[in-house]
């Protein structure tokens, strides 16, 4: 317990955190480079919009499913063991992803590449929460989940130019470079910190009976099928104004990046002052409403690029103050468990955006069905967080001042 002390006073937990955002930074880009990979990945596997769009969904229930159950199984382990093995285990999936020619191969290694994510995200924002201190939380969880959002704004557009360039499996053997140099990295500068020295599985899984807890989760589900909705079949939904160039698409994945990037930021600070559910409340509001305007906009490109830069604000003014609601309710060893469910719940509503868009595109043929679909949960979702009891965020702030 004298190492974790001593780390959480170190006033360096803005520079590990910065560390830690250099993995989500991979993860990120793993999980996003792909949409704006799709229509390469079509034509080389020989497969159409939706089997190709399964390889985000694929990813999406791996993380989901398996992420809980390797919090708990590693919980024993140094938070830079489980940081290292996470990333790891993501380079190797993106190695056999780039060498595979077959189309179930390639699904099978996404599925690896999941587990790996959901083990280092799980662990990452535990770990810069415990760094930081409840009372700057909010803004430790920003600092790593920023490094999402810069996938957005500098991963994900490279390798969409790269796999325009060079083809879809450079890119991906790009983000596997990546993964690799980043472990090295966390190895080197990441302190071997535990969070739950001695506690047992009854302690660490204790927050599946937290009401609070799981009023968390149903208000993230729904937020995420709203949000990727629309994103996961991007080339698809703007189809009229990206007209088949590849550079638009990379560009719309920028802009919305950059934007997505100051939402989070903001969105960590905000939950800091003002409480975590005011701002959920607000994002996922945004989120569906810009839905609908994207109805109206979608065949000009101008104002699709404006309407991303507006999505990508609300979007990510989302996962941040939920991750910060949900870990106010958890000890010290179960805090990656419930940071894990949470990254979970956002990663099942990925993947049945990825289902319910790809029966969409079958059954209608028309990406235009996304967007009021999407609209609708993200309204669900503003409805769940403003029907959370108004005193949830009050009693989270004074829990994490207890906890200090």
């Amino acid at each position: 317990m004298s190492e974790n002390a001593k780390t959480v006073g170190e006033p360096a937990w803005r520079a590990r955190a910065a560390v830690l955002a250099l993995g989500t930074f991979v993860v990120g880009t793993d999980g996003f480079v792909i949409v704006g990979l799709l229509p390469r990945i079509q034509e080389t596997l020989h497969v159409n919009a939706a089997a190709a769009g399964q390889m985000v969904s694929v990813f999406a229930v791996a993380y989901a499913l398996v992420g809980p159950v390797l919090a708990a199984v590693t919980g024993r382990w140094s938070r830079r063991k489980a940081l290292v093995a996470g990333i790891a285990l993501l380079a190797a999936g993106n190695a056999v992803t780039a060498s595979a020619h077959l189309h179930g191969l390639v699904l099978a290694s996404r599925v690896l590449a999941g587990a790996g994510a959901a083990l280092f995200a799980a662990s990452a924002v535990a770990t810069a929460a415990h760094l930081a201190g409840p009372r700057r939380r909010g803004r430790a969880i920003a600092v790593v989940t920023a490094g999402a959002t810069l996938s957005l704004v500098l991963g994900a557009p490279l390798g969409t130019l790269i796999g325009g360039a060079w083809g879809w499996q450079t890119a991906i053997w790009f983000v596997a470079a990546a993964a690799a140099l980043v472990a090295v990295v966390i190895a080197v500068l990441v302190p071997p910190l535990r969070l739950d020295q001695g506690a047992s599985v009854r302690q660490r899984i204790a927050p599946l009976t937290d009401r609070r807890v799981l009023r968390v989760l149903v208000v993230t589900l729904p937020a995420f099928i709203g949000v990727f909705l629309p994103f996961t079949y991007m080339s698809a939904v703007f189809a009229p104004a990206i007209g088949g160039e590849p550079a638009r698409l990379a560009l719309l994945l920028l802009v919305f990046g950059v934007a997505a990037t100051a939402g989070n930021l903001a969105a960590g600070s905000l939950s800091d002052r003002h409480g975590s559910r005011r701002v959920v409340v607000a994002a996922t509001a945004g989120v569906a409403a810009v839905c609908v305007v994207m109805l109206a906009v979608r065949q000009v490109f101008l104002l699709v690029v404006i309407t991303e830069a507006l999505s990508g604000v609300v979007s990510y003014s989302i996962m941040g103050p939920q991750q910060h609601r949900i870990i106010a309710y958890a000890d010290a060893e179960s805090a990656s468990l419930v940071t894990s469910l949470n990254t979970s719940a956002a990663y099942l509503g990925n993947f049945l955006a990825g289902s319910i868009g790809a029966a969409v595109l079958t059954v209608t043929g028309s990406a235009l069905l996304l967007l009021p679909a999407a609209a609708a949960f993200a309204a669900l979702a503003a409805f769940l967080a403003w029907r959370s009891p108004r005193h949830d965020d009050r009693q989270a702030r004074l829990e994490s001042r207890r906890a200090a």
